[in-house]
């Protein structure tokens, strides 16, 4: 399948359930409050912060099968899958009593939240926690997809759970009324159709009787190193884009936090485009950088010059039309406490979106570490920045802290994959 076509589901995944959520988001701020939105939009990021109990072998499963598979080693598939996914049910299991353990002072303390929401909250966060192993093991299924290229199965899935997100705490409001138990409890049965379905199609790709198959200890090796690092960027990456979220709540109260949140979830959406663009590059990359080098260096230029000169433009027109665009989807009062904030991070939205190619191509190339290594460089600079920042300009202050932290995460992996692809073409 071509890259163009793969990069098309990759959109059509992820920009499905974005209509979904341009309906349904003003629907549930009305009907729930900005407050309870606001712990809603935090169950949602601590579910996907908590599913990077995966350490790391979703991607490394994509990077070691297309390897395998480019260089003629297909016997080494099932041993892959079979070690991987079975590390994730482990890791996924503590990741889910984690949040369990911890789900109190959350609720009671550290988010701020009202006396009234704070029961609410607690019952929340609990059911939250069950749906841990269940998307980490479905992480590293997609895994197994994505190095088959599979991209229409990957993302005809992510369509259904992207859209389940927005929908269904809509409903639950519909049927049930306000709880956010109830909101949580939806997703989390949504979530449980999708690991179903995901194992299926995997099932079809791989032989028949791969769970039996032998487990090759050079393979394991080499998975669990690329996974070991890939944890260090997994757990300090999603950290450094949900900490601020967290930190508003602690510092200004979670009233605040929808003002922020809310701009920040709608202009993420745009990394669509890199990341529908990456994802069908990494296994391709992966593999030309097994087989044919010089083919991986055109890829990552060719790649890296589109995202720029498609997400100038897109940015630009989010700086310009901020203010005006959230009156119309929020109203005037959301829009007076909001606009600044997407007009700065309109800036930062188009460093972090072309930093994903370079950070595939590192990746691509195996070399997790340095990725590691920069993303908790990354993160000693941000943490004290985002709380000064916030301190004296409140949440456009910590706009002002994340513009920054992408700037130098873009030029950081930069320099990173240049190196990965001056060193792969040396090799050749």
């Amino acid at each position: 399948m071509s890259l163009r076509r793969n990069t098309l589901w990759n959109l059509a995944g992820t920009g499905l359930p974005l209509l979904v959520g341009a309906v349904t988001i003003p629907y549930l701020i009305k009907q729930i409050g900005v407050e309870a939105f606001g712990v809603l939009t935090l169950t949602w990021a601590l579910i996907g912060y908590f599913s990077l109990f995966d350490f790391g072998l979703g991607r490394a499963l994509t990077q070691q099968i297309a390897s395998a598979r480019a260089a003629g080693h297909d016997a080494q598939v099932p041993g892959l899958v079979k070690t991987g996914l079975g590390f994730t049910v482990g890791t996924g299991i503590g990741g889910g009593l984690l949040l369990a353990v911890f789900a109190s002072p959350l609720a009671i303390r550290w988010l701020n939240v009202s006396v009234a929401l704070q029961h609410d909250t607690l019952m929340a966060l609990l059911v939250a926690a069950i749906g841990i192993p269940i998307t980490t093991v479905t992480t590293g299924l997609r895994g197994v997809l994505e190095a088959y290229e599979d991209f229409r199965g990957v993302n005809l899935l992510r369509m259904g759970l992207g859209v389940a997100n927005f929908a269904l705490p809509a409903l639950s409001v519909m049927l049930v009324g306000n709880s956010l138990v109830w909101m949580v409890a939806s997703l989390i049965a949504a979530r449980v159709l999708i690991l179903l379905a995901h194992a299926w199609l995997a099932h079809r790709r791989l032989v028949v009787g791969w769970l039996d198959a032998r487990i090759n200890r050079k393979d394991v090796r080499q998975l669990f190193s690329f996974g070991a690092w890939m944890t260090v960027s997994n757990v300090v990456s999603p950290l450094m884009v949900t900490a601020d979220r967290f930190v508003i709540s602690a510092i200004l109260g979670a009233g605040v936090v929808a003002y922020y949140t809310v701009p920040f979830e709608a202009l993420i959406r745009v990394l669509i485009i890199p990341g529908a663009l990456t994802s069908a590059l990494f296994p391709r990359l992966a593999a030309a950088l097994a087989a044919d080098r010089i083919l991986a260096s055109k890829l990552y230029r060719n790649c890296l010059r589109l995202l720029f000169a498609v997400l100038l433009p897109v940015c630009i027109v989010i700086l310009a039309g901020a203010k005006w665009g959230l009156a119309l989807w929020l109203g005037e009062d959301f829009s007076q406490h909001a606009w600044l904030v997407v007009s700065i991070m309109a800036v930062g939205l188009l460093f972090n979106g072309v930093a994903h190619v370079p950070f595939a191509a590192v990746q691509a190339a195996g070399n997790a570490k340095a990725t590691a290594i920069l993303h908790i460089s990354e993160l000693m600079l941000y943490v004290p920045m985002l709380v000064v920042l916030l301190k004296l300009y409140g949440i456009v202050g910590a706009a002002v802290a994340w513009s920054v932290r992408v700037m130098f995460d873009l030029v950081g992996l930069m320099v990173l994959a240049r190196r990965a692809m001056a060193e792969q073409v040396l090799c050749k």
